[in-house]
């Protein structure tokens, strides 16, 4: 013989998943029955038991209107008011049942984060921390650069900064004078610098960084660069993450010789429109960005004047995928630049 199901072994409730109940004469309905068939009575008793011989017959039509108003009006509202009633318990129902549903899939998800892997899947903390540790080592390998020389020159810098004249420059010991001990920067180590160094282990873009930060004003561009940068990632905005659209060289040449506005327009090909909504609110808001934002262009505009009279094609669409040219892209499209 089975045995009779407990209270414990009833299953629990699915919210909206759980089929409704739909019950069919409930104690509202009894009550206006008991109500309309004591109206009902009282009713009848008052007509058959009152006076209605003095009434003339001229006012038959209007005591018979009055007496069916009388008798079926307060019935209406009784029905009215028990409809009203039932519709009330219905929707009561209904809300529990959807409170009942939130309920479970809010445990659900809860559950589902709880037993979430966190190994098996990216993790923004990690990639954070990879970061702090790459910013780490290259503010270190800043302060510790080493001061050795490298090598020759190359034949083709990154920027036009030698002198005609080298006669009247102070001269140092053993007739050394000062420009040669600032070595030209080569465009290879320039653009390798302004894409900065990818890992910890990458020797050679910390050997490229070291090189652009002897360089004056190849410094101070790698600083308002990295300064920026710095100053982006706070809003969770990283250059790795954007992918814009390309410009050809000659939009770049024509940057470089002054053109502003329309005619330069492709430059600004960064399209992510969280990025460009993040840092609009944030150079509208934050003084401190706007100020390094906009020291940041000018020294990219300066740069990128300098090292397109000595650099390709190729170089120059070299120059245009490294992370400080897609912050310029950026921020140049955010402050108005290519409008």
């Amino acid at each position: 013989m089975a045995e009779k199901p407990t209270p414990q072994s009833r299953p629990t409730p699915l919210g909206i998943y759980d089929k409704p109940r739909h019950g069919g004469v409930t104690a509202i309905e009894v009550v206006a029955l008991i109500l309309s068939a004591i109206w009902l009575l009282g009713a009848a008793a008052f007509f058959l038991l009152s006076d209605t011989g003095s009434n003339t017959t001229g006012a038959e039509g209007l005591r018979f209107l009055i007496t069916m108003l009388s008798v079926f009006m307060p019935i209406a509202m009784i029905w009215v008011a028990a409809t009203a009633a039932r519709s009330s318990r219905v929707m009561r129902e209904e809300s529990q049942r959807l409170q009942a549903a939130i309920d479970a899939i809010r445990q659900a998800y809860i559950a589902q984060q709880q037993g979430r892997d966190i190994s098996k899947e990216p993790s923004v903390a990690r990639k954070l921390d990879e970061i702090a540790a790459a910013t780490r080592n290259t503010e270190t390998a800043l302060a510790t650069f080493q001061t050795r020389r490298d090598g020759e020159p190359t034949a083709r810098t990154a920027a036009t900064t030698a002198h005609e004249d080298l006669g009247d420059q102070p001269t140092l010991a053993l007739g050394t004078s000062s420009e040669d001990m600032a070595l030209p920067l080569a465009i290879e180590d320039f653009i390798r610098a302004l894409n900065f160094p990818e890992t910890a282990e990458d020797e050679e873009g910390f050997a490229a960084l070291r090189k652009a930060m002897r360089d004056r004003n190849t410094a101070q561009l790698v600083q308002a660069a990295q300064d920026i940068l710095t100053l982006l990632s706070q809003d969770g905005i990283y250059m790795d993450d954007l992918r814009p659209d390309m410009a050809r060289p000659e939009i770049w040449r024509q940057f470089a010789n002054g053109a502003r506005g329309r005619s330069v327009a492709a430059l600004g090909g960064v399209r992510d429109r969280s990025s460009l909504a993040l840092t609009a609110g944030r150079m509208k808001q934050d003084p401190i960005f706007r100020d390094t934002a906009h020291h940041f262009l000018r020294r990219f505009d300066k740069a990128i004047s300098a090292f397109a009279e000595n650099a390709s094609d190729a170089e120059l669409s070299a120059l245009s995928d490294t992370r400080t040219a897609r912050a310029f892209m950026l921020l140049g499209r955010v402050a108005g630049t290519f409008d």
